[in-house]
C-alpha cells in the first residue's frame, strides 16, 4: 500500500468510527454494497470521477443519493451511477457517499479520493544578496517585517518570547517573555496588534504593536496543534502541523475555512512558517530545505524553492541539534521588495532572491 493510500485508509477509517458514534444504523445488508473508485485512489484537479455502486442481486433500488464529504451532490433514480467533475472540489482527502433507498431501507456504502493540483510546482533556487545577524539561541517560530523592524517569535519553554529586532544589527529592540507553560509559535501583525500562537497550549496572545504590551488572550482549537501564521489585509491564514492551511477571522481568531495543500504527487505535511507574498503563501516545510509557493484559493503547490546549502552544513556547529534547528523563517519587505529569511538558533538571516532552475 503506497503512502498515500495508506493516509487515505486511515482517513477513512477514522471517519467510519466517528460515524459509528451517530444513531443511524445502516440495514446489515449494506456490506453486500460496493462502490468505485476504490479507496484511495489518486485524481488530479480537472479529472473527471465516476461513481458506480455494485449492488446485490435482486435488489430493487428506488433511489441514489450522492455525497461528497457531507454535501449531496446528484441524485438518481436509477443504477447507472454518475460522473462529477473536480474542477472546482478542494484538494486533499474527499469522501465519497452513496446513500442508496431500497424497499423502505437506506444503505450508505462510502468511498475516498485524493485530489492532487493538476500541474507539478516549478522549481526555483535562490541567490543570496546579502547577509545580516542573528540570534543564535532564538528559535524562531514565527518572523515578519514591518515598519522597519522585525517581529519574530521564538519557541521552546521556558525560552518563548515575541520581540522587535532591527534588521542590520540583530540587537533586540523590545522583547515580551511568554511564562514559562507556553511554546511559543507563529505570529502575525494585524493592524495596531501582534497575534502569536502557541504550539500545544491552545491559546493564542494578542500584543499592541507598538510596546508588545499583551493586551488578551483567546482560545485556539484550530488544527491539533497551532504552527505557522500570516496576514492577507482581510483574513489570517493558519497551520497545524498537517497539510491544513486555516483561514481565521481577524477579529475573533475563529474558522472560516480551509484549504488542504497538496501537489501534483501527493499531500504536503508539516505546512510551517508563513508568509503572505503578492497574493501567494510563502512556507516553510518543517525539517527540509525546500520553501513552498501556494495558491491559498486552492492550496495547489505552483513553486518549490530549494534552500539547500544556504547555511553550509560544513560551518554549523557539531554540538547544535540539527534535526530541530532548522530553516525557518521567511519575511517580507513590501516597500523595499526584499525576501528574508533564517532558521532556528541560526547565526544569519538572509535576503534573498528566488529564481528558476536552469
Amino acid at each position: 500500500m503506497n503512502n498515500n493510500k495508506l493516509k487515505l485508509f486511515f482517513a477513512a477509517l477514522a471517519l467510519t468510527a466517528f460515524g459509528c458514534s451517530c444513531n443511524h444504523k445502516p440495514d446489515s445488508s449494506a456490506t453486500d454494497y460496493t462502490i468505485t473508485p476504490d479507496a484511495g485512489t489518486n485524481y488530479k484537479a480537472g479529472d473527471k470521477i465516476d461513481i458506480k455502486v455494485g449492488y446485490p442481486a435482486g435488489s430493487k433500488v428506488d433511489s441514489v443519493v450522492y455525497l461528497l464529504d457531507s454535501a449531496k451532490i446528484a441524485s438518481s433514480k436509477d443504477t447507472a451511477g454518475i460522473s462529477i467533475k473536480t474542477d472546482t472540489i478542494g484538494l486533499g482527502i474527499r469522501m465519497i457517499t452513496a446513500k442508496v433507498y431500497e424497499a423502505g431501507k437506506s444503505n450508505e456504502v462510502t468511498t475516498n479520493i485524493l485530489l492532487l493540483a493538476a500541474k507539478a510546482p516549478a522549481r526555483y533556487t535562490y541567490k543570496v544578496e546579502k547577509v545580516f545577524p542573528h540570534d543564535t539561541a532564538a528559535y524562531t517560530e514565527g518572523l515578519q517585517y514591518t515598519d522597519g523592524v522585525l517581529y519574530e517569535s521564538l519557541g521552546e519553554k521556558g525560552h518563548s518570547s515575541i520581540r522587535k529586532v532591527d534588521l542590520n544589527t540583530g540587537k533586540v529592540l523590545q522583547e515580551t517573555k511568554l511564562d514559562t507553560q507556553y511554546f511559543g509559535e507563529g505570529l502575525s501583525v494585524v493592524g495596531d496588534k501582534v497575534i502569536q500562537l502557541t504550539y500545544r497550549e491552545k491559546v493564542g496572545f494578542v500584543y499592541d504593536k507598538n510596546t508588545l504590551k499583551l493586551l488578551n488572550n483567546f482560545t485556539n482549537n484550530v488544527g491539533p496543534e497551532g504552527w505557522g501564521m500570516c496576514y492577507d489585509g482581510n483574513k489570517l491564514y493558519m497551520d497545524d502541523s498537517t497539510n491544513r492551511l486555516w483561514f481565521l477571522d481577524k477579529n475573533n481568531y475563529r474558522p472560516i475555512g480551509h484549504v488542504d495543500v497538496c501537489d501534483d504527487k501527493q499531500q504536503i505535511d508539516s505546512i510551517n512558517e508563513l508568509e503572505y507574498i503578492n497574493g501567494k503563501i510563502y512556507a516553510n516545510v518543517y525539517q527540509t530545505d525546500n520553501i513552498l509557493v501556494i495558491n491559498p484559493k486552492t492550496g495547489a503547490v505552483e513553486q518549490v524553492i530549494d534552500m539547500k546549502e544556504i547555511y553550509p552544513v560544513a560551518s554549523r556547529p557539531k554540538d547544535r541539534d540539527w534535526d530541530n534547528n532548522v530553516l525557518n523563517g521567511i519575511a517580507w519587505d513590501a516597500k523595499g521588495q526584499r525576501l528574508f529569511v533564517t532558521g532556528k538558533k541560526w547565526p544569519h538571516l538572509y535576503q534573498v532572491k528566488f529564481v528558476p532552475v536552469p
